[in-house]
Order: structure tokens, then C-alpha cells, then sequence
């Protein structure tokens, strides 16, 4: 039944596909030539098919394993350079009418305080995360068509985006709600959103419907094929993820990636971005109770595979991670990364009261914005506020050309240096920029074309004198 071109869920994700993938892994995971064959195909930087990528993911010839890393490392930083975007999720709702077993939303939540944002109370916290420096939100809402209707979400999309506080603004906002309606992706799209998001959670269907046992979200098939109705909608940046312990990871690695083929198949263009998550503790919800688990060793190897397989995507890693995990982590294929970042409706503007508990998960990076840049750039990494591709149309199968070419080099790297200034000159503590001015001052001499670093030194000189919002 497997075809990628298939428009149907159990087609594109074919479960008989997946078992047969795991089992050649297996086989052939100390096939030292294989192996080699596959390694060498990805240095090509052209990707990998998921047969190909389970079988890296399996390999344990620890030689082979460096080899991956290392090459991970390279095609990371050939394709997104040493920049890391940064964002922050914004909750705007928890009310929500699914059975999901591993979310504190469910349903059937008692212990949890509900609430749901007034669009005043969007100003407060917008305001405040301005305050902190974004530039890039990701709105989130659980699925409730009588508290959070579509109406609701567009509503506080503009808001958001009206929404200027002394040299703050909000530049691209990406969207991560339930799977809907072509229309409803329509109105999405015409409200200006960047990335739409949409996790998994698990490829596997038995294991799916089994953790979603009510609600909207119990059907697979109109889960799974969300993106292809976005897509049909007019939204060309899409982002995938699975919650990784909730089923075995394997499956959920190579029904990843089969999907991200269905894109690229269906579409012509593959997810702008991957998401990692690992299943938390939350309130009512107790990890252990999945077995599925994966440690740091393997949850790196995962990233490292994922990249080498899947070039072009961006991967993002969240605050759910610890400083040390997103540290190692960073240095194998993630471009993007929260800060600062709170899970619960509300928790920017006024921390949350002890007894309101209304988070989604723990967070266990809990470091400010300020003190997550200042760690990134004393790695020599550059922080990027830029929301610039999405704003002059580099969405899509356009920003995928210039990804795939290498071409978006030429844009992101100035781009990045002017927003870490803004940020600099708006935001960070005196340490912090003492560092980062240092560290644009080493950044501009590795910009290939002289008449671009003209420009750019040329604007940084102006965003030191007041002025705002360049972009290549």
C-alpha cells in the first residue's frame, strides 16, 4: 500500500512500510558497507530516503556513529550557518475538548486552572515579550470549537501583530492549533501567519487512537493529512514533530520522515521545520507511565540523522530541554530555539499563581532571554531575531530553492547580524552586550560579498543611531 504520492494517511505512512523499514535496519546494521554507501550519499547533502536513515539510525559501528555526527555538524552549518533563531510560545487557550492521555488539557482535567486569553490580556503579553526582545511567536490553543473557534485565533493574530511597544514588534507569527479545514487554513494564511505546526505525536494509528480515546482528535486520518489541507490552503511553510516516548522511537523516526517525503512528493516542497519533543511530566500526567522513553545518546543520534536526512529543514529544540541536552544538541542540526519561554496561559505579563496550575509541561531550561543569547554567543553562535524571508516571500518551494543552493546564506547571516544589534541595543544586559558586540565586530569579515558587507555595516551603523527593522 506504500505510496508517498497518495493522498491518503495509512498510504503515505504505510504501517507495513515502517515494519519492513525497521527490519532492514536491523539487518544491516553493522553492514559496514552499506553504511558507508549511505554516509557517503548523504554527504551529497541531498537527503536521504527513510530505509536509507533507519538504517544510520540503527548502525552500531561506534566509527560509523562519529562519522555521522560529524557530518551532521557539517551540513548543519553548510546550509544554516552558526546562526540560531530564537521565538517563544505563546498560550493563548488550554480549554480544550480532546482525551490526548498524555496532556494536561485533556478533557477530563479537573485539576487544572482553565484559561483563555482576552485580547487585552494578548496586549499585556505580547507587550511583555517584547519587552524581553522576540520578534517571533508560536501561538498555541488546545482544540475547542466553542472557547477557541477560528475566529478567536485570527482575532488574536492581528492583535498580535498591532501590537508596537517602543521599538518592539512582532514579526512573523507562527501558528501550532488543532488540524482543520481547508478554508480555515485559507483565513490562516490571509491573516499573515509564518509556519503552520502541527505535531503527530505518533505514527504508529493503534497507538494513536489509542491515546487519543475522545474528541476531534481521535481520527488519524484527519490528523495526518492536516498538511496537505494547509498546503491546499495557500500555507507553503509547515511544520512537522512527533512526541517522542509516546511510541517506539523508530517508528516514529521513519514514519517522520515518510512524511516529510509525502511534501516533497505531493507538493514539491518538503516541512520548513522538525520538532523534538520529548514527553514531560505535567500535571495529571505522569511520564513513566510510557514506556517509550529515550535517553540523550539516543535523542542526539535522532537529531543527528534527522538532519543528514533532511538537509533543508529547520529543527527546532524547545525549553522542555535542559541547558546541557540543547547544548550538545545545538551542535548537530538545531536552527531554532525557544528562550524565556513559559508554557502556561498568561505566565509573561504576571508570573502564574502556585495554586493556578495551567502550564502544558514542565519547562526545564529556565533561563531568561538574556542570559539563553549571552550562552549561544559565548558558544559563537549568532542569536537571530530575523523574520526577514518570510516577510519578503522567500516562503515555500522559493525559500526551499535558495536553501537547497545554499543561495540563503547570502541573506541570513547579514540579516542575522542586524537583529542580534537590534536586540543589543534594545534589550541586553551590559554583559551581554559587550559579547555580542564583539561577536558581530568577528561575524562581519566571514560575509562573502564586499557590497553586502558594505550595506550591512552601513545599518548596523544605523540601528545603533535608532533606527529599525533592515532586512536583505
Amino acid at each position: 500500500m506504500y505510496n508517498p504520492k497518495s493522498l491518503k494517511a495509512v498510504e503515505f505512512i504505510d504501517h507495513q512500510e515502517v515494519l519492513e523499514t525497521l527490519a532492514y535496519a536491523e539487518k544491516n546494521k553493522s553492514n559496514a558497507e552499506l553504511i558507508d554507501s549511505i554516509i557517503e550519499k548523504a554527504r551529497l547533502k541531498k537527503g536521504l530516503s527513510h530505509r536509507e536513515a533507519a538504517v544510520l539510525l540503527e548502525c552500531d559501528i561506534e566509527e560509523k556513529n562519529r562519522e555521522m555526527f560529524a557530518l551532521a555538524n557539517q551540513i548543519k552549518n553548510d546550509f544554516y550557518g552558526n546562526r540560531i533563531v530564537m521565538f517563544a510560545p505563546l498560550y493563548l487557550s488550554n480549554y480544550c475538548v480532546n482525551g490526548c492521555v498524555y496532556c494536561p488539557y485533556h478533557v477530563k482535567n479537573k485539576h487544572i486552572a482553565r484559561k483563555k486569553l482576552t485580547q487585552e490580556d494578548i496586549i499585556r503579553e505580547v507587550t511583555a515579550l517584547q519587552d524581553m526582545g522576540h520578534k517571533r511567536l508560536a501561538i498555541e490553543s488546545g482544540e475547542d470549537p466553542v472557547n477557541n473557534p477560528i475566529e478567536y485565533i485570527l482575532e488574536s493574530i492581528n492583535t498580535i501583530y498591532s501590537i508596537k511597544h517602543k521599538n518592539g514588534a512582532i514579526r512573523r507569527v507562527n501558528v501550532n492549533i488543532a488540524a482543520t479545514t481547508v478554508e480555515n487554513y485559507k483565513k490562516l494564511k490571509d491573516a499573515g501567519i509564518g509556519t503552520y505546526i502541527l505535531f503527530q505525536e505518533t505514527y504508529h494509528k493503534k497507538s494513536y487512537e489509542k491515546l487519543h480515546p475522545t474528541g476531534p482528535k481521535h481520527d488519524y486520518a484527519y490528523h495526518t493529512e492536516a498538511m496537505d489541507r494547509a498546503m491546499e490552503g495557500g500555507i507553503d511553510d509547515v511544520g512537522l514533530g512527533v512526541l517522542f516516548g509516546l511510541e517506539l522511537y523508530r517508528y516514529e523516526f521513519a514514519g517522520l520522515l515518510m512524511h516529510a517525503e509525502h511534501l516533497e512528493a505531493v507538493f514539491g516542497v518538503g516541512p520548513h521545520t522538525i520538532s523534538v519533543p520529548r514527553i514531560k511530566h505535567a500535571d495529571d500526567i505522569d511520564p513513566d507511565v510510557f514506556d517509550n522513553g529515550i535517553d540523550d545518546n539516543i535523542f542526539a543520534k535522532i537529531v543527528a540523522c534527522i538532519r543528514i536526512s533532511v538537509p533543508y529543514t529547520g529543527m527546532i529544540i524547545s525549553t522542555r530541554e535542559s541547558k546541557a541536552c540543547r547544548e550538545r544538541i545545538i551542535s548537530l542540526g538545531v536552527s531554532q530555539i525557544s528562550g524565556g519561554s513559559r508554557t502556561s496561559v498568561g505566565g509573561y505579563y504576571e508570573p502564574e499563581p502556585e495554586d493556578e496550575i495551567s502550564e502544558q509541561f514542565d519547562v526545564s531550561d529556565k533561563r531568561t532571554l538574556d542570559e539563553v543569547v549571552r550562552w549561544l554567543m559565548e558558544l559563537k553562535y549568532v542569536p537571530s531575531f530575523c523574520t526577514a524571508c518570510y516577510r519578503e516571500g522567500r516562503t515555500g518551494d522559493r525559500f526551499m530553492s535558495f536553501c537547497k543552493s545554499g543561495q540563503i546564506l547570502n541573506f541570513c547571516h547579514p540579516n542575522a547580524l542586524m537583529t542580534l544589534k537590534e536586540y543589543l541595543e534594545d534589550y541586553a544586559s551590559s554583559d551581554t552586550k559587550i559579547i555580542g558586540e564583539n561577536l558581530i565586530d568577528a561575524e562581519i569579515n566571514s560575509i562573502p560579498s564586499e557590497r553586502i558587507k558594505g550595506i550591512t555595516v552601513k545599518n548596523l551603523d544605523s540601528i545603533k543611531n535608532g533606527k529599525r527593522d533592515f532586512r536583505f
